[in-house]
């Protein structure tokens, strides 16, 4: 297909010009095989962290946050010292080597419930951190504007990922295993190292002649960040924007953590049959993609565009807000499934991408530094305390239904918070300019 025509065919369902198409291309590779790889993974995770019962889930998680502070200064110090085009292939690459590891020890039966604790630990981490260098990489080429166009179309790749990723894991779980599942799942992370590579060599080379940005980037993409491996925490802490995502994006796991509890103990008093646990969180998961997946192609854009990011990132708040409605009214496993399934498909939809395009806005030492730091301490560690904190509330007497109606409040806090952040973008867009720190041109044509 030439250039021509695919900017012809992919323009009726997203406002691409042409110079992005092959970047664009490339981004929505990189995410559909990234996703597709952790969600091969998940339902394996979600099964070992029910091996050692439901109580002993908040130790997982704290145990996460600590790795994740631990992983702090390493991660610093690499994108401190090597340029994204290097730096990103190491990252990828290490993690896949971690997925042979583990299925050696899954295969060979080595010391099976401490394997199962490290990995769901471990795909904790890898989770957030192979995600989050994907959207950093994601701010740092594309301006605010084209973030609005295009993220809805990127994040669209994830889901197809995150749909192939769960039918994957159901069809195969019993035939093949768990075990052989993580071979599929380091084959398809290759997969995203090698689309990344590409987007790498596609984002410089705007079409049709397109003029470089004349409000040129601090340091040029090829050019490592330098810097302390604290830097990101002081970036954060300084900043009243990058605090705010930071507390968005808290709120976000204490909601989703009191969420999956729920989830856990009911699918754990279902069955206790290890493959078949796996294809339950399969399905959830191939549930929610397809809900997602629809909305991706042909709304997030426009709704992102037309509202702002501000009331696109409120959506996933309220959803939360009616979906502990529901629970408190009526705790019991449809009303789960089913809001778990809406609260994911708003998050992966709208919420999320909307959420990403904050961080066009900023500095690009802050687009991988401080976004560490919020995607992945912060979020991690928002898991640990909400982790503690619902079992504490569970060992006070409190039912989920109760627990559901107290979370409520806290979810129109988030909303609130949701739609200042919005103003505070749009305002940060307007003073910076559109394309002052992005790798792309948004007008090529």
């Amino acid at each position: 297909m030439s250039d021509g025509a695919a900017h012809r065919w992919l323009a009726r369902i997203v406002a691409v010009r042409p110079g992005e198409v092959h970047a664009l291309l490339w981004s929505f590779a990189y995410f559909f095989c990234l996703l597709a790889g952790y969600y091969v993974l998940r339902p394996v995770r979600d099964e070992m962290g029910l091996a050692g019962g439901i109580k002993f889930l908040p130790w997982l998680f704290t145990a996460t946050f600590f790795v994740m502070l631990a992983v702090l200064p390493l991660f610093g110090a690499l994108v401190a010292r090597l340029p994204r085009r290097r730096f990103i292939p190491i990252v990828y690459r290490f993690f896949g080597a971690n997925i042979l590891l583990f299925w050696l020890l899954l295969t060979f039966n080595v010391a099976m419930t401490e394997t199962a604790k490290v990995f769901f630990v471990w795909i904790s981490v890898f989770n957030l951190f192979a995600v989050s260098v994907f959207w950093s990489f994601m701010a740092d080429l594309y301006a605010s504007e084209q973030g609005k166009r295009l993220y809805g179309f990127i994040a669209a790749g994830g889901s197809l990922g995150a749909l192939l990723g769960p039918l994957l894991a159901a069809t195969l779980a019993e035939p093949i295993g768990r075990a052989n599942l993580l071979l599929i799942a380091a084959l398809l992370l290759e997969a995203a190292t090698f689309c990344a590579m590409r987007l790498e060599s596609a984002a410089p080379a705007l079409k049709d002649g397109a003029p470089v940005p004349a409000a040129a980037p601090s340091k040029p993409p090829d050019a490592a960040l330098g810097g302390g491996w604290i830097a990101g925490v002081a970036m954060v802490l300084r900043s009243p924007y990058l605090a705010g995502i930071a507390l968005w994006v808290a709120l976000l796991s204490l909601a989703g953590t009191f969420l999956y509890f729920q989830q856990a103990s009911i699918v754990a008093a279902l069955t206790d049959d290890t493959n078949r646990r796996i294809a339950i969180f399969a399905r959830i998961d191939l549930a929610v993609s397809v809900l997602t997946i629809v909305v991706q192609f042909f709304a997030t854009g426009k709704l992102i565009k037309h509202f702002g990011a501000g009331p696109a990132a409120a959506f996933l708040p309220l959803m939360f807000c009616a979906g502990f409605l529901a629970l408190a009214a009526t705790p019991v496993l449809w009303v789960v499934i089913a809001f778990q399934a809406a609260q994911r498909a708003a998050n992966f939809a709208l919420s999320n991408p909307a959420r990403e395009v904050l961080f066009t806005v900023v500095d690009r030492d802050e687009k991988y530094k401080a976004k560490y730091v919020i995607d992945n301490v912060v979020f991690r560690g928002g898991d640990a305390v909400s982790g503690w904190l619902y079992n504490a509330l569970r060992g006070a007497g409190l039912e989920p239904a109760a627990i559901s109606l107290a979370t409520v409040p806290v979810a129109a806090a988030w909303l609130v918070l949701a739609l200042t952040l919005g103003r505070m973008h749009e305002k940060r867009s307007t003073t910076r300019g559109p394309d002052s720190k992005s790798g792309l041109n948004p007008n090529p044509g």
